[in-house]
């Protein structure tokens, strides 16, 4: 849905601390298993849940129900602000673009020249 622009926010209960990264390579589980592609961060919002729906609905992607599931019991929530994708001609392996061969639980860091901090 990011990648056509149906979902324009990424919703996270835990954000990483680095704010300095910009850019999330999305990995597709089983059965594609590789990193399909890339989007850049326009800003983080951080806010009350309510709040964040309202803020966030008309590109949330995702149903008011499911976003209320999610956040359930949660006081804080994040959204990531999609700038712009870039879809992969071909998924990509892990061991190809960062050496590694498990995805990370939520996401990790990888440097990604002196330009920005990344993460997946």
């Amino acid at each position: 849905a990011i990648f056509r622009g149906d979902k324009r926010y990424e919703f996270r209960k835990v954000v990483f601390k680095n704010r300095e990264v910009n850019k999330v390579y999305v990995y597709a589980s089983a059965p594609v298993s590789r990193v399909i592609g890339v989007f850049y961060i326009d800003n983080i919002l951080e806010m009350e849940p309510k709040e964040l729906w309202s803020l966030t609905c008309c590109g949330a992607g995702i149903s008011e129900e499911f976003f209320y599931e999610y956040f359930s019991g949660k006081a804080r929530g994040y959204a990531l602000s999609v700038e712009k994708t870039d879809l992969f001609d071909e998924p990509k392996e892990l061991k190809y673009l960062f050496g590694i061969h498990h995805p990370p639980q939520s996401f990790r860091y990888v440097a990604n020249g002196a330009r920005s901090k990344t993460e997946f």
